[in-house]
């Protein structure tokens, strides 16, 4: 039995292989330090700085007096939280709602050219909606927020990623 679980799996790395799965390494990103412009309490910076640090040899700068020093300067123009009604019963009681997440944001030079110009990341969520159980769909509709950032944290690393030059301003 184990014999045959490990030529199968053996078998299976070329099948990977070929297809252009690997594993996410560490991160090579164009520049070397990287300023976080935004609130010095924002959870979604905590996070973001927490996933920058984790992913390559990146310098993140919190503190306003280095953001003269770094070489990008990440801004967050704004996170804003969304609940839309999806359908009703027929005594007009909301039954499901989506919920979204919309963050923008741009990354650039200390000059202005931009690494990424201004973007909006938007994550969104539908979750049923029972009046009788309000404090627990309130609890339910947090925890989504909070898994909808970490979804967009890991977005905007993946973006910044994969910038490699500044596209001048005019």
């Amino acid at each position: 039995m184990q014999k045959r679980t490990l030529l199968t799996a053996l078998a299976s790395v070329p099948l990977l292989a070929a297809c252009g799965f690997k594993l996410r390494g560490s991160v090579d990103f164009a520049f070397k330090s990287l300023y976080l412009n935004g609130s010095a309490n924002s959870a979604f910076l905590k996070e973001l700085q927490r996933h920058l640090e984790a992913a390559g040899s990146l310098q993140v700068l919190r503190d306003p007096s280095q953001a003269t020093q770094a070489e990008a300067i990440f801004d967050d123009l704004g996170q804003r939280r969304e609940r839309v009604v999806v359908s009703r019963n027929a005594a007009g009681e909301v039954r499901e709602l989506q919920i979204r997440l919309i963050t923008r944001f741009r990354v650039r030079d200390a000059k202005g050219g931009l690494y990424v110009p201004d973007s909006e990341l938007m994550q969104y969520r539908e979750i049923s909606y029972v009046e009788t159980y309000a404090l627990s769909k309130a609890n339910e509709e947090e925890m989504l927020y909070r898994n909808m950032q970490t979804d967009i944290v890991q977005q905007i690393v993946r973006r910044l990623a994969i910038v490699k030059t500044v596209t001048p301003t005019e």
